[in-house]
C-alpha cells in the first residue's frame, strides 16, 4: 500500500539571532579596569618624575636668588637663556666633577664586574658554610648610604680604626689620612662603594647562574675541559644577559653617586678631589644659592644619563630585548602568520 504526501507550505528561514555584543562589553571594562588601575601611578609618575624635569628645564633659563618666587620667571632682566649651560661646561669645577663622576662609572665596569663574578663563581660552588659566606657579603647592600658613610669616615679618620689596624700588624707605614688627602680621597670613596655595592652584583651574578645548565658543564668536563674553560667558554657567555643588566645598572647609578660622596668627605676636600656631578649640582643649587645654574646642571645630568641608557639600550642590550619584543601582524622572518599560527597565537 503506497501513501502519497503533499508537500506542505515552504517555510523561508527568518533572521538568525542577533549577534552577542558581550565581548565589546568585556573589552569595554577591561579597558577601564586597566584606566582605573593606571590613573594613581600615571599622576604619581607626572607628579613626580614629568613635572621637575619641565620645571628644571625652565628654571636652568633664568638667573634666580636663592628664595625665588613665580613672578621672578615674569622678569626679563633674570632671563639668560643658555649663558648657565655655557658657565657649566666652561666651569674647571664642574668639568671636574663630570671626570670624577666617568672614573667611578668606568672603575666600577673593570673592578667590581670580575670581581663580582670571581665571587659569584667561587660561591656557587658546593662548600661549607656557603650561605653564611652569601649573607655577609650582602649585608653591607641593605644598609643606609648615610649610616655606611658615616661609618667609614669614622673608621678612616687618622684616629680611627684602619690606621690603628694597620699600626697593629707592623703596618703603620701605610697609615694615611684617607679622606683628607686629595691623591687618594677619591680612591677611598670608590673602595667605599664597591664594598657597599658588591654585594647587590654578587646577587645578581648568582641568580643568573641558576640558569647555566648544569649537564652542558657536565659534558665539558667528560671531554677533557678544565674548570677555567668550562667558566670562559660556557658559563660566561650564558651569563651575558645578567652582566649586561648589571652594568647598566651600575652606569646609571654611577652617574648619580651623591649620598656616599657627601657623607664622608668634607667639603674642602670634596671641591677640589671627590666632587660628583650630582654633588656640585646640590652644592650650587642648594647651598650657593643658585638655583638656576643648579638646575641647569641637574638637566646636563638627565640628558647625559638618558643618552648613555638609550645608547646602551640600543647596542648593549639589543639581543636581550629583541625576544622580549612582539611585533604585531608579522611572523617569524618577517612572514604573515597563517591560520595555524593564528590558532595557535603565534605571531
Amino acid at each position: 500500500m503506497t501513501t502519497l504526501t503533499t508537500p506542505g507550505p515552504a517555510v523561508t528561514a527568518g533572521p538568525g539571532p542577533a549577534p552577542a555584543r558581550r565581548p565589546r562589553r568585556d573589552d569595554r571594562r577591561k579597558r577601564l579596569e586597566i584606566a582605573f588601575f593606571m590613573t594613581p601611578a600615571l599622576v604619581l609618575f607626572l607628579g613626580f618624575v614629568i613635572l621637575p624635569v619641565i620645571l628644571a628645564a625652565v628654571y636652568s633659563l633664568y638667573n634666580l636668588p636663592a628664595a625665588f618666587q613665580w613672578s621672578d620667571l615674569a622678569d626679563p632682566a633674570r632671563f639668560v637663556g643658555l649663558d648657565n649651560y655655557v658657565r657649566a661646561l666652561t666651569t674647571p669645577e664642574f668639568q671636574r666633577a663630570v671626570a670624577n663622576t666617568f672614573f667611578i662609572l668606568v672603575a666600577s665596569l673593570l673592578i667590581q664586574g670580575p670581581l663580582a663574578i670571581g665571587i659569584a663563581l667561587l660561591l656557587n660552588r658546593r662548600m661549607r658554610g656557603r650561605s653564611i659566606f652569601r649573607l655577609l657579603i650582602f649585608v653591607p647592600y641593605v644598609l643606609a648610604e648615610v649610616i655606611a658613610g658615616l661609618a667609614w669616615k669614622l673608621m678612616l679618620q687618622p684616629a680611627g680604626a684602619v690606621n690603628a689596624t694597620l699600626e697593629a700588624v707592623g703596618l703603620g707605614a701605610l697609615a694615611k689620612n684617607w679622606l683628607a688627602d686629595p691623591t687618594i680621597a677619591l680612591w677611598t670613596i670608590f673602595f667605599i662603594l664597591t664594598w657597599k655595592y658588591i654585594g647587590f652584583a654578587i646577587l645578581l651574578m648568582l641568580a643568573g647562574l641558576q640558569g647555566v645548565p648544569d649537564e652542558l658543564a657536565e659534558a665539558a668536563a667528560i671531554d677533557g675541559a678544565s674548570w677555567w674553560q668550562i667558566q670562559r667558554h660556557i658559563t660566561l657567555p650564558l651569563l651575558g644577559p645578567t652582566i649586561r643588566i648589571w652594568a647598566f645598572l651600575s652606569i646609571i647609578g654611577s652617574l648619580q653617586v651623591f649620598d656616599m660622596i657627601w657623607v664622608t668627605v668634607s667639603p674642602a676636600v670634596r671641591r677640589i678631589a671627590t666632587e660628583s656631578m650630582a654633588t656640585y649640582m646640590v652644592q650650587q643649587g642648594q647651598f650657593a644659592g643658585q638655583p638656576g645654574y643648579g638646575s641647569a646642571i641637574a638637566v646636563i645630568m638627565f640628558v647625559i644619563s638618558l643618552v648613555i641608557a638609550l645608547v646602551y639600550q640600543r647596542f648593549a642590550l639589543r639581543r636581550d630585548l629583541a625576544g622580549a619584543i612582539t611585533r604585531t601582524g608579522s611572523g617569524p622572518k618577517g612572514k604573515k602568520p597563517g591560520a595555524r599560527d593564528k590558532k595557535e597565537g603565534i605571531n
